[in-house]
């Protein structure tokens, strides 16, 4: 876990790989092109790639209209943008129709740092989440990402990935394996299971090697995707726990904390629920690294909450 990278920037290499392997993906950016880092597609494809301005809800519609004409787009703004500003045409124009655009927020969640709350977005899922025909991707690492990328280009309906600006580690070798709704364990550990997602991943894994010189085994559980949730894995993997935890850079509302406590609760008894993330709040200006250390995101904060709710238990 020594290579840091940010997943936004996996993104841009892998479709440029993409770009080149098919000839109808194309690329719609809404000004923010060296930030999302599709400026790499715009150098290598230029007749392909489209920038519409400042003018996302205008994007998503082009992007649509692509769709419906047999092109692939992979259609990019701020995580908070392409969610929040564009979700009545997404709805109508894309997931109605269940049309293959690749919807990628970037730079998501608390760790987009100084931009403060208008560009912290801690309800994006939340928002896909509840659109039929749209599913949701959170790669953990760079590794990941270009996986994810890819693998995107052969879903037949609509996607939202989402992309972050914080430098993570890398978690998986040339071996890993990608696939839309299917998570992966990480670690073994019967006595609490945390389920995570997105940079939470690495710092799940932080904590559970923590827990572990305090005397308790905690699995991890990368969850890549949200939605379909893989739960036959969710089940299996809770079915032996004291505790259940998620983690994620998302409100506990609406994101993968909700999807795993819907999935236990519809389907068998299950240890208590312990999620970690945004509680009902709106972000704030600050540095990532304090911002998710406030919300107990860091892995002593994610560690200090599970030994809290064990103690609870005993």
């Amino acid at each position: 876990m020594n290579t840091l990278t940010e997943t936004r920037f996996a993104y841009g290499e892998a479709l440029v790989e993409l770009g080149k392997r098919r000839a109808e993906v194309v690329v719609l950016d809404a000004d923010l092109y060296k930030s999302t880092r599709t400026v790499l597609f715009r150098d290598a494809f230029p007749h392909r790639f489209f920038d519409v301005g400042i003018s996302e809800a205008d994007m998503v519609s082009t992007a649509a209209g692509m769709a419906a004409c047999g092109f692939i787009p992979y259609c990019n703004s701020f995580a908070m943008f392409i969610t929040g500003i564009c979700y009545m045409p997404i709805r109508t124009q894309i997931a109605y129709p269940s049309l293959p655009v690749k919807l990628i927020g970037s730079s998501y969640g608390l760790t987009q740092g100084p931009d403060g709350a208008s560009h912290q977005s801690l309800e994006d899922m939340a928002l896909m989440r509840a659109l039929p025909n749209m599913i949701i991707v959170s790669p953990a690492d760079d590794i990941e990402t270009r996986q994810a990328t890819l693998a995107l280009a052969d879903w037949s309906g609509p996607a939202y990935m989402r992309l972050g600006r914080y430098p993570t580690p890398r978690l998986f070798g040339a071996d890993y394996h990608f696939e839309v709704g299917k998570a992966k364990r990480l670690r073994e550990g019967n006595e609490v299971v945390i389920f995570a997602t997105g940079h939470s991943v690495a710092k799940a894994l932080a904590a559970s090697e923590d827990l572990a010189h305090d005397g308790v085994e905690a699995g991890v559980v990368n969850v890549s995707t949200i939605k379909p949730l893989d739960e036959a894995l969710v089940k299996d993997a809770a079915a032996r726990a004291v505790l259940v935890v998620t983690v994620e850079e998302h409100s506990i509302i609406g994101g993968l904390g909700s999807a795993v406590a819907e999935c236990l609760a519809e389907t068998r008894p299950a240890a208590p629920l312990l999620r970690l993330g945004v509680r009902d709040c709106f972000g704030e200006s600050g540095l990532a690294d304090e911002l998710l250390e406030k919300h107990r995101l860091q892995p002593k904060g994610i560690r200090a909450s599970i030994i809290e709710r064990l103690a609870l238990l005993s």
